[in-house]
């Protein structure tokens, strides 16, 4: 059987047919213009001619049928004739391969007015296959989705070289027809990648057809460099390209690309803000757009940004309160758009029930300490939050740095000295993260700050200091004792707007200076933060391991300023302690897709057994043993999120860790951990969609044949895309080419054979 690579050729080529017989014709012609005419010479060379008469016809025949077999090779050469029958399959190869990458990243949502990208893909998946069901050649398919490509250890195709027949049309609609689109953001390049796994690295036989089906986004393919090497080895291995857009234009669409707690104290009945961006990925502005924020044991809030221009980020701060300790599921949400999976962001915030905070007095009364703990301690009318909790020098002697590790932040004011121990007490809480703040007054003293504390800078205080000071009364200049270095300083910016004054009313009257020629150096990791205005600091930060020390030149109480009878005062320690206190940890934002790995403690079934008794009977021990604890999840989604336990497996460090990898959707993932003699605990985790794949910019055909330049491909719309049938069977035009050739060269040895040479005269001969 065969069939035309050019069938609308063939017309044509029928009308040319006839070209076939002009040989004949001509011969004809040729016989009846001669008449016969008796001549005795003509005689005997009739007589010879009969003698060679058989041997002479025979070459003319063959001399006609060759010409006659050039026209019909010159008429089938046109339409490009392919054979698919047995003889094709010695000539060739015959058996097709469609190779179909489907794109199922969440941009593929993006929704037209007839129906979205992903749901035109579909259609043309079902193009393929209906068209491949009409080749008479053997037929196979593979189908893989971009979000398959992307799982770990599980990239198995929908259908891995399938045959096709008679029913595979209704096989493949079963298979992908209630798929949906995925809600991540993979590109091309791991599908291509998966490409090489799936083939093998031995030459296929057959033809290899490779459909890329996508939407052809700006973020994958404005810089196509590993897309290209991956389709240039594909081109290689003599595999036919089809790049199939299933978008034919833009639409504007917005995108919430954060929704994060800012620093701050958090609390039970404290304002915790959290910080939501939304982006306009469109061309043209956006109006009125309205946010809506709601989760857990709070009411739903509406933010509305009145405008966002095309390409802008706007940022709102929403502020939110819990009465209930314990993680808390927060979402986010905007009105529909084009594409639905960017409209929603989540988070978990952890929530403890106070914040408490260490105040080490060296004073007994505790007159300096109770400044600082009555403007940080909650009251009915302003609830912090913080608990502060007063001690003395000693409490830090007998305290190991873990159980440090409780408070957020540490302040020490009136101490006169500390013994090694506690000093090393308090550097290990620093490096492992802490937050520690010095209040110099009259018990300090300037030999044990400089060689226990401040070490030559590597100790915990930033900064030498020298003797107390006053600060002289500037009579000339009405200026504030307290300049803030940098208005837009995370502690004290707030207080530096001029609108407000804050510092008009602070009189520092005396503090510790420090030597005239000392300057924090640029790799110290120290910064001057405040000064008073004789220029010297007045408020010093230095970063010490993971952690950061504070060091206020002056008394937090009124014994060397009034600054503790001033608002500012109270509103300096909440900044403060929002940028030093710790942020509770487990609440951070994860993408989809990321690997769910939880980490808990292993249990004891049984311990030793009890004491002897009055008798002294000996002990009896029983062997403690461990037993694994229960990893219980609930993804989100509905029906869809059935909970599943996991494995734990023992680590090294005796905890054990369950894994999840199945983080295919955007949403709050409930873990539920169950251990032998201690209570259920549960976890929760947020997932979040790549916002950046919100970003729905196109590349045009003209731009895909610059970027992809020397790659063939054929490109085409889902919308008018039809599979090409001449792309299976035997292509016969090469082999008819050859032929042809080979045919006019006998043919001319042929016709020169059969034709009357005479032979020349020797006067001929000699001229």
């Amino acid at each position: 059987m065969s069939s035309f690579l050019y069938p609308g050729a063939w017309v044509g080529a029928v009308a040319a047919a006839v070209l076939i017989a002009v040989p004949i014709i001509i011969h004809l012609i040729n016989m009846m213009r001669h008449r016969r005419i008796e001549w005795a010479a003509m005689e005997f060379l009739l007589i010879s001619q009969k003698k060679n008469r058989t041997w002479i016809i025979l070459k003319q025949l063959l001399l006609l049928l060759m010409r006659m077999a050039a026209v019909a090779a010159v008429v089938f050469l046109v339409p490009h004739p392919r054979l698919q029958s047995e003889l094709g399959r010695l000539l060739g190869s015959v058996k097709t391969h469609h190779l179909i990458l489907l794109d199922d990243s969440y941009s593929m949502s993006d929704r037209g007015a007839a129906a979205s990208a992903f749901e035109k893909a579909k259609e043309v998946v079902y193009r393929i296959a209906e068209a491949a069901m009409a080749q008479p050649t053997p037929q196979e398919v593979t189908l893989l989705r971009f979000s398959q490509a992307e799982r770990a250890g599980n990239r198995q195709p929908d259908l891995l070289q399938v045959p096709v027949d008679t029913q595979f049309l209704q096989q493949v609609k079963d298979k992908i027809g209630p798929v949906e689109v995925s809600q991540t953001a993979v590109g091309p390049l791991p599908a291509l990648k998966a490409v090489s796994q799936l083939l093998g690295e031995e030459e296929q036989s057959g033809t290899l057809m490779v459909y890329l089906v996508s939407d052809f986004r700006t973020k994958e393919w404005a810089a196509p460099t590993d897309i290209k090497e991956e389709l240039l080895r594909l081109q290689q291995r003599g595999a036919r390209i089809f790049l199939i857009q299933c978008v034919e234009r833009m639409h504007d669409n917005l995108t919430i690309t954060s929704l994060a707690p800012l620093p701050g104290v958090r609390a039970v009945g404290a304002e915790i803000f959290m910080e939501l961006a939304v982006t306009n990925y469109g061309t043209s502005p956006r109006q009125n757009v309205s946010v809506f924020v709601e989760g857990e044991d709070m009411n739903r809030q509406t933010r509305t940004i009145a405008k966002i221009a095309p390409g802008q980020t706007v940022r709102e701060r929403v502020a939110l309160r819990f009465e209930k300790p314990g993680q808390h599921a927060i979402t986010a949400r905007l009105e529909p758009d084009p594409v639905g999976a960017d409209n929603y962001r989540y988070a978990v915030l952890d929530v403890p029930r106070g914040v408490p905070v260490l105040i080490i007095d060296g004073d007994p009364a505790a007159s300096e300490g109770r400044f600082i703990a009555l403007a940080l301690e909650s009251d009915q009318l302003a609830r912090t939050g913080i608990s502060p909790q007063i001690e003395q020098p000693r409490f830090l002697s007998l305290r190991p740095a873990e159980e440090l590790s409780k408070f957020h932040a540490i302040y020490l004011v009136n101490i006169e000295r500390l013994d090694s121990s506690a000093i090393d007490t308090l550097e290990k809480y620093v490096k492992a993260g802490g937050g520690l703040i010095f209040f110099l007054g009259p018990l300090w003293r300037t030999k044990f700050i400089n060689e226990e504390l401040y070490k030559d800078g590597q100790g915990l205080f930033p900064m030498p200091v020298a003797s107390p000071t006053l600060l002289r009364v500037d009579y000339l200049q009405r200026v504030p004792d307290i300049e803030v270095v940098d208005p837009q300083d995370p502690i004290l910016g707030i207080l530096a707007n001029e609108r407000y004054r804050f510092f008009q009313s602070v009189i520092v009257e005396q503090y510790f200076a420090t030597p005239k020629d000392w300057k924090p150096a640029a790799e110290s990791g120290v910064q001057i933060r405040a000064r008073l205005r004789n220029g010297a600091p007045l408020v010093v930060e230095k970063s010490y391991g993971k952690g950061k020390v504070i060091a206020f030149t002056t008394t937090a109480a009124p014994l060397w300023n009034n600054w503790a009878k001033d608002p500012s005062f109270v509103i300096t320690l909440l900044q403060l302690q929002a940028y030093l206190g710790h942020q509770p940890t487990g609440d951070e934002s994860r993408q989809v897709g990321s690997p769910l790995e939880v980490v808990v403690a292993l249990a004891p079934e049984s311990s030793e057994g009890s004491e002897n008794s009055a008798s002294e009977q000996p002990k009896q021990p029983q062997k403690a043993k461990q037993l694994k604890p229960q990893v219980r999840i609930i993804p989100p989604g509905g029906s869809e999120g059935l909970p599943q336990i996991l494995e734990a497996v023992e680590r090294p460090d005796r905890t054990v860790g369950a894994t999840f990898l199945d983080t295919f959707r955007q949403g709050i993932y409930r873990v539920e951990v169950s251990r032998v003699g201690l209570s259920p605990e549960t976890h929760l985790y947020a997932y979040n969609v790549d916002p950046a794949e919100g970003d729905l910019k196109l590349v045009s055909r003209e731009q895909l044949v610059t970027l992809l330049e020397p790659i063939q491909f054929t490109y085409s719309q889902a919308d008018v895309f039809q599979y090409q049938a001449e792309e299976t069977g035997t292509n016969l035009f090469q082999v008819l080419l050859y032929g042809l050739i080979v045919l006019l060269v006998v043919e001319q040895l042929l016709a020169y054979s059969a034709s009357y040479h005479p032979a020349k005269s020797p006067a001929t001969a000699k001229d």
